[in-house]
């Protein structure tokens, strides 16, 4: 429904009214759209905060096994026990899955953290929740040159 593409039950549970209208408004209300889409995140687990993806390098590792499902089945400590390298300072304990990233000159990985699994509660693609990520980091870095004297 909407925008927001909400199925009728998320609109129910999700939809947050962020104007001053009296009814929530996924077509044409873009704080309702923002606040419903940031409210289904925030139900389903988003860490305000915490990253999303890091960028991986086999290293000596063999090529992983990427997973049928996105289910956070890894630690960092195992991925860089097996000679992954990850560009992230978070804790070996951290729950991970890697993921293959296409691109044109050949695949690439990275490495999902529990709010790239939320991303995927609300689109089931890791393509979708990797340019989600991508766009974010675009836009942010965008935003922080702007504001660069």
């Amino acid at each position: 429904m909407g925008v927001a593409q909400f199925m009728p039950s998320s609109f129910q549970r999700y939809a947050v009214r962020e104007g001053d209208a009296s009814a929530r408004d996924l077509w044409n209300d873009w704080g309702d759209i923002f606040g419903s889409v940031a409210n289904y995140l925030q139900m389903h687990g988003w860490r305000y905060g915490e990253a999303v993806l890091s960028e991986a390098e086999l290293g000596s590792a063999p090529e992983p096994a990427i997973a049928a499902s996105v289910t956070l089945n890894e630690t960092l400590g195992a991925l860089r026990s097996r000679g992954m390298q990850i560009a992230s300072s978070e804790d070996d304990a951290t729950a991970c899955l890697v993921i293959a990233a296409p691109l044109q000159a050949g695949k690439h990985f990275r490495v999902g953290f529990h709010n790239f699994y939320v991303i995927t509660r609300y689109n089931r693609s890791p393509l979708y929740a990797m340019a989600v990520n991508d766009l974010a980091q675009a836009i942010l870095q965008r935003t922080l040159a702007a504001d660069a004297p």
